[in-house]
């Protein structure tokens, strides 16, 4: 099992091989470190990356687009379920021979 490395660790990992153009498997080796999980790294620091140069409108209009996109699906979700117990009520209704009626 690979040790678990700092985030200071890992930048430093990052900015040699990004500065001094030293090859992932050498920082690997002297760093005993995993060459995916390097490169999973300096992924993970470039897609972080559009945060430290977007302004706070950019980042304010991104973050509310994603709590627009988790609310419809949660509300999706409950949509679904309510629809699911809406014909499981009507089924045990008529099973029970009652008679069913739409409300209002």
């Amino acid at each position: 099992m690979q040790p678990l490395i700092p985030a200071v660790k890992k930048v430093e990992i990052l900015r040699e091989h990004l500065e001094n153009d030293v090859p992932l498997s050498e920082l690997a080796e002297k760093y005993h470190a995993n060459v995916n999980s390097i490169m999973n790294g300096k992924k993970r620091l470039f897609e972080s990356a559009v945060d430290v140069f977007a302004n706070k409108r950019e980042r304010t209009a991104r973050d509310q687009r994603s709590e627009l996109e988790r609310l419809q699906k949660e509300l999706q979700t409950k949509d679904a379920i309510i629809a699911q117990l809406a014909h499981e009520n009507i089924t045990l209704k008529k099973r029970s021979g009652k008679r069913y009626e739409l409300p209002g």
